[in-house]
């Protein structure tokens, strides 16, 4: 895996730490379930959740959105879950009954079963070998299976070149506009059926993206 994915990482769990430290975690996680629950919402009517019976949230973190599913089998992966429980005292694996937590990375998980939604939020420029990681993503979710994807797409192409020359965003190691994260899906089989606008700064709009996959 490369140094700079490596460095991504650790920034990733500074990060958690610092953001953290003097918060409440029982008001923490209602607020973020909610945030959670709001985004759903804006992607409601083409995502049939009630339908769905088995959920993956790739790239999970600590407050991932495997937290909103208790009536649902939920499978959680991230390559730092072993870090989170043992260095951020928010995080315990055994809040969640309901949830399978895998400390994997996405580009080595493989699924014994196919999921029925498989979601990956504000993760996937996050890994190392992004094409494996759709490559992975895709193959974990069933045929006419929904994937979910957040993702912060690049506003102006000169920043975009710039910073995958330099670590201009040091926790992510990818930088991508929004019509390359559209064709890392439909190249793969997928037909996008909604893109929601969640927040436009400067640099990046942030967007959740939601395929089908089709074949």
């Amino acid at each position: 895996m490369s140094i700079r994915w490596k460095v991504a990482q650790w920034f990733e769990l500074k990060w958690w730490q610092r953001y953290f430290s003097g918060k409440d975690k029982a008001a923490y996680y209602d607020w973020k379930r909610q945030y959670w629950r709001g985004l759903l919402d804006q992607v409601a009517d083409m995502l049939p959740l009630r339908e769905a019976l088995t959920i993956a949230d790739l790239g999970c973190g600590p407050a991932g959105i495997f937290t909103v599913f208790p009536d649902k089998d939920v499978t959680a992966v991230d390559p730092l879950l072993d870090s989170y429980e043992q260095s951020l005292a928010f995080f315990d694996s055994k809040d969640y009954p309901y949830t399978t937590f895998v400390h994997q990375s996405l580009e080595d998980f493989v699924a014994a079963q196919p999921f029925d939604v498989t979601f990956c939020m504000n993760a996937v420029n996050h890994v190392a070998d992004i094409e494996l990681a759709y490559d992975r993503l895709v193959a974990a979710t069933k045929d006419g299976g929904y994937i979910v994807v957040s993702i912060d797409a690049h506003n102006h192409s000169f920043f975009r070149h710039l910073f995958r020359l330099i670590p201009g965003d040091i926790l992510h190691p990818h930088q991508y506009d929004l019509g390359e994260y559209e064709r890392f899906l439909t190249s793969r089989g997928c037909s996008i059926e909604k893109t929601v606008l969640v927040k436009k700064e400067f640099f990046f709009t942030h967007y959740v993206q939601v395929a089908v996959k089709t074949t």
